[in-house]
Order: C-alpha cells, then sequence, then structure tokens
C-alpha cells in the first residue's frame, strides 16, 4: 500500500508538473523566427530597408528606436501599446513620464509599416515590426544581430499608470533597477548587459544634471564638459551622447566608461559601484567587445519575449497609432 501511494504521488506529481510545463511553453508558443515566412516573406527585407534609409538620414535614430522597444516591451509586453496616440477618450503611454517629449522613432515605424502593409495586406503586427526595427537599428550601427522571433498581436489598449510606474528611470539605484528587471522575468546579467544599449543614443540634460553637479563618483574632466551644455538650471533639452567617445557605434566603449567614472546618468554609474557581479560582467565586457554583443543579442531575445500578445489575443493593427 505504501508503495502504491508513493505512485499515485508520483504520477500526480507528474501530471502537474506536465501541465505546469505546457503552460509556459504555450506562452511562448507562437512566437517562432519563421513566422511571416509564408504570409509576408518580404517582412524583413522591407524593414531592414528603410531602417538604412532611417539611419543615413539620422544615426541616433536606431537607438531611440531600441528605446522605444525597450519601454514597450515594459509595459504590459512587447504588444505595441507604446506606439498608440492619445485621443479624446484614450490616455496611452506616449504622455506618461519616460515617454513625454523623449520617445521618438514613431514615423520611422509608421513608413515601415505602411511599406509592409503594401506588400502584406492586414498581416504583420506593429509589435513585431518595433522588435524588427530595433534589431535591425543596432546591427546597422555596428551591433549584433540575431533571430527576431516573431508571431506577435497587437495591443488593443495601454496603460500610461504602468508606463509611469515599471519603465526604470535614470535616476534609479542597482537595488530598484534589480528589482524592476526582476519584475520582468529579467536578471541581474540581463539588466548589466542591456544597459550596454547606452553605447549609443543621446540623452536630455535634466536626466543628468544632478549627477554632474552634485554626485561624487564621477571624473572631474568629464562633469566639466557636460556641464558646458547643461547649466545648473535651465537648458533641459540639450543633449549630452551616453556614450563619451563612439555614441553612434554599437560597441563596448560604455563600459570603459563606466569603470573611468564616466557614466552619464546615475542608473548607469550604478552598475560600477562597490562590488557583485555586474561589476565583474562590466569589467568583462569593457575587455571583450565579441562578448558584449554575444549577450547582448540573448538578452534582447529574451526581452522580447516578454508576456506577447498571440493567437486570437490582440489584433493586427491597420494604423500602428490607433487602434482597428
Amino acid at each position: 500500500f505504501v508503495t502504491l501511494s508513493i505512485m499515485a504521488t508520483f504520477i500526480k506529481l507528474f501530471v502537474t508538473l506536465s501541465i505546469i510545463s505546457l503552460l509556459a511553453c504555450s506562452t511562448n508558443a507562437q512566437l517562432i523566427n519563421n513566422f511571416y515566412a509564408t504570409t509576408c516573406p518580404s517582412l524583413q527585407t522591407i524593414v531592414r530597408n528603410t531602417m538604412i534609409s532611417a539611419i543615413k538620414t539620422e544615426a541616433r535614430i536606431g537607438a531611440s528606436i531600441l528605446r522605444l522597444f525597450f519601454h514597450d516591451c515594459f509595459v504590459n509586453g512587447c504588444d505595441g501599446s507604446i506606439l498608440l496616440d492619445d485621443t479624446a477618450t484614450f490616455t496611452g503611454e506616449k504622455s506618461a513620464g519616460p515617454n513625454i517629449n523623449s520617445a521618438r522613432g514613431f514615423e520611422v515605424i509608421d513608413t515601415i509599416k505602411t511599406n509592409v502593409e503594401a506588400s502584406c495586406n492586414a498581416t504583420v503586427s506593429c509589435a513585431d515590426i518595433l522588435a524588427l526595427a530595433a534589431r535591425d537599428g543596432i546591427f546597422l550601427l555596428g551591433g549584433p544581430t540575431w533571430m527576431v522571433p516573431l508571431g506577435r498581436r497587437d495591443a488593443r489598449t495601454a496603460s500610461q499608470s504602468a508606463a509611469n510606474s515599471q519603465i526604470p528611470g535614470p535616476s534609479s539605484d542597482l537595488a530598484t533597477l534589480t528589482t524592476m528587471f526582476r519584475n520582468k522575468g529579467l536578471t541581474l546579467n540581463d539588466l548589466t548587459v542591456l544597459s550596454g544599449a547606452h553605447t549609443i543614443g543621446q540623452t536630455e540634460c535634466q536626466f543628468f544634471r544632478n549627477r554632474i553637479y552634485n554626485e561624487t563618483n564621477i571624473d572631474t574632466n568629464f562633469a566639466t564638459l557636460r556641464k558646458s551644455n547643461c547649466p545648473s538650471s535651465g537648458g533641459d533639452t540639450n543633449l549630452a551622447p551616453l556614450d563619451s567617445v563612439t555614441p553612434t557605434t554599437f560597441d563596448n566603449n560604455y563600459y570603459n566608461d563606466l569603470i573611468a567614472n564616466k557614466g552619464l546618468l546615475h542608473s548607469d554609474q550604478a552598475l560600477f559601484n562597490g562590488v557583485g557581479s555586474q561589476v565583474s560582467l562590466v569589467r568583462t565586457y569593457s575587455r571583450n567587445t565579441v562578448a558584449f554583443k554575444r549577450d547582448f543579442a540573448a538578452a534582447m531575445i529574451k526581452l522580447s519575449r516578454i508576456s506577447p500578445l498571440t493567437g486570437t489575443n490582440g489584433e493586427i493593427r491597420k494604423n500602428c497609432r490607433l487602434v482597428n
């Protein structure tokens, strides 16, 4: 009887674990690399060619679209919700604190959507277009490439409150960053490598003013240089590069900046304060650009799988700015 009882318990446990495993797999079951292979075979070429044109016009746009994708995925998953415009009866995420007057690149996504629709009508989601555009922007600026898992559908709603509370801010400390990433299923290692996205792009004076005027773990000459374009009051939207040397090239100089106390944002330099696994990773990436690019690509795939809408959930928007 004891043996039968143990076997029964084992069978129940096995069935329970199998169900859990199936449920876990089903979350991403419809995100596959060749999702549009037959329904829109020209998709990847269209996105790449549009991004080539956009980056020729302005190299910074690669960083801007990557930021859009990151902010999209951190709010209810990678569902294209950040692309929705506010209307008289709808308040979206564009007017949330982390996005208002700083999120940009929407017109490029619109152009890609128009080009894709001309080839494959009502087939490809805006969420997938954003994921592909972010990947291509990084690659075109010298970064890695990867197979983007596809099959996302677009949200019919958005959450300004979630955008205000769940997107890490430029003044966040390491504990806050770690918690916010962990809440999305991302590890401290993911945080450290994804922060390397700041090897491209620029940020506004208002987001780094406190660091250059009031913090002590900052290179003096670097602080002086940044003060020249960021006064102690006023000039809030004046821009400075996040990477002090190569802000339009996706390389590992961001990590060299951290080691030299030249991280522009408090949230950047927080990765290289004291001791910890992230400090070791910063040193590794500062010496090994191959490891950085490899790990960045893997972390981006992981980021892109956060809570996608698939199957019959959501919709394929005709216009990325509006629900159907």
